[in-house]
């Protein structure tokens, strides 16, 4: 898999998600893949977006060519009333061309969120990122109970994918479990996205 990468796309407000998303791309590192961090902007009030065409720290932002040529996708948010936040729906809804011409289709996805609270729409957000990647064809990806942090966790992780509490000021960092399932959630893609590769006999 020569110059194959996973994209790892998220939106991040408080810094979570995106320590998430890091996790993730270490899992991936560690399977043998190359990753690829990429952001969104914040969706703007104004007709016209008037984020920077680069931001000022942190991943770049992502474009349809980072999606079109990726060999697997790991795609986070933060939880917005049980939903994925607005910037990464924003993103999705654009990805229509990419859905006409099948270009992500059998490639392997999974996802992860941030939440406020214990029970704050982990599990609905994470679902909810799944339905756009499932329209594309894409195959999901969840974590198994093989993995014993999926048992033992006291903070965030589903068998839908990573998660992880932050607290209601943001500030509560991902405890050894909510690391542990975001780097086997990395190396379950990368090792899919490798296997899927693997010419048949």
């Amino acid at each position: 898999m020569s110059g194959a990468y996973i994209l790892v796309l998220y939106y991040s407000r408080n810094g979570a998600t995106a320590e998430m998303a890091r996790q993730i791309a270490r899992g991936v590192e560690l399977a043998g893949l190359e990753t690829r961090l990429r952001t969104v902007p914040a969706v703007s009030t104004e007709c016209e977006a008037v984020a920077p065409a680069i931001p000022d720290s942190g991943a770049p932002y992502a474009t349809l060519d980072d999606l079109k040529n990726c060999a697997g996708l790991a795609l986070g948010s933060p939880t917005r009333f049980g939903n994925m936040a607005a910037p990464l729906k924003y993103f999705l809804d654009g990805t229509s061309n990419l859905w006409l011409t099948g270009e992500l289709v059998g490639k392997p996805a999974c996802v992860f969120t941030s939440t406020a609270s214990l029970h704050g729409g982990q599990e609905s957000t994470l679902l909810s990122m799944l339905l756009p990647l499932m329209h594309h064809g894409m195959l999901v990806l969840g974590l198994p109970y093989s993995e014993n942090a999926l048992l033992e966790t006291r903070g965030g992780g589903t068998p839908y994918g990573a998660s992880h509490h932050a607290g209601a000021d943001g500030k509560r960092l991902l405890d050894q479990h909510e690391i542990a399932l975001c780097r086997a959630l990395g190396q379950r893609l990368a090792q899919t996205a490798q296997h899927l590769e693997t010419p048949r006999g």
